[in-house]
């Protein structure tokens, strides 16, 4: 961790408060202490646990570990067996830490469908970058959308970033610029927004992979992350988010916004089972810091304490 990010992660013990009530607690509470096993128990259990956006595989296969175990079922036990299950998961994902080098230009290229959280996350990264006195440029590649531009605009300001704008343009031109800039002008960071408009996959696809194109040619070297940007409360639908995007750019990790409150956190869970991609920022509310490097310990610890 670079500590860019990693100083306001113990804020989710107090946020996750209707995840962990969701994941652990509800399952937990199906279990009466030296309860006997039965198909009625492990088929609530499984309905909790999909109820808690873990994933329908993922929780018939922690129902099935649970029917092939030979002791009675203790409130305990099935705490303890749930948080080993996890830490196992988020254990086997590589490294959950926001990839930056220093002396050189890092490129993260944010991505995700409108209305998820893209343009403010980029703010608070724009803002936590030059808090560590990093000179930050922001791309709008998201050019068609002009509301999209202003409101990135008004974020980068507030951050104190630079911005290469060009409304209406074609958004390879657009990233280009904004790479040359970059170099030319010793820029440490480059945050690319792009468009999210998913209801035409196609065209949304093609012209991700013609950002990513105009990174290769340009600054393959430079490219840190392309980062799906997720709304935590969208639960199973951020799974499919992410299976799409992965599809058409492969996704490198996940920011999680708005976990801060919500019931669904465990669609990190889904997403590590489902697609091996590790979620590296998760935003905890509205202001300009209000996010943070995820700490996957840290997230285990807060979903089981008591």
């Amino acid at each position: 961790m670079f500590g860019f990010f990693s100083d306001k992660f113990n804020n989710l013990y107090s946020g996750l408060k209707n995840t962990a009530q969701a994941l652990v607690g509800n399952v937990v509470e199906e279990v009466d202490e030296e309860e006997e096993m039965s198909d009625i128990l492990l088929d609530n259990m499984e309905d909790n646990l999909i109820s808690a956006d873990i994933g329908v595989s993922f929780a018939a296969e922690l129902t099935d570990k649970l029917r092939n175990k030979s002791e009675k079922l203790k409130k305990s036990n099935v705490r303890n067996f749930l948080k080993q299950e996890f830490t196992n998961l988020m254990n086997s994902l590589s490294d959950n830490n926001l990839s930056y080098k220093d002396g050189e230009l890092n490129i993260y290229f944010i991505t995700g469908v409108n209305g998820a959280g893209k343009t403010t996350l980029i703010g608070k990264m724009a803002y936590r970058f030059k808090s560590a006195n990093k000179k930050v440029l922001i791309a709008a590649a998201d050019t068609f959308r002009a509301a999209a531009e202003e409101q990135l605009d008004i974020w980068s300001k507030r951050a104190g970033a630079d911005i290469v704008r060009r409304d209406g343009a074609d958004s390879g031109a657009v990233v280009y610029e904004a790479i040359q800039k970059a170099k030319n002008e010793n820029y440490d960071v480059l945050l690319i927004d792009t468009a999210g408009r998913l209801q035409n996959k196609y065209n949304l696809m093609e012209e991700l992979k013609k950002i990513k194109n105009v990174i290769d040619k340009n600054a393959k070297d430079n490219l840190r992350e392309i980062m799906l940007v997720i709304d935590a409360n969208t639960g199973q639908n951020g799974l499919q988010q992410a299976k799409v995007f992965n599809e058409g750019i492969q996704i490198s990790s996940i920011a999680l916004t708005k976990l801060n409150g919500s019931a669904k956190g465990g669609i990190i869970l889904a997403i590590a089972k489902e697609l091996q991609i590790p979620v590296k920022l998760v935003g905890l509310g509205e202001k300009m810091e209000d996010i943070a490097e995820f700490e996957p310990q840290k997230f285990i610890d807060a979903l089981f304490a008591e």
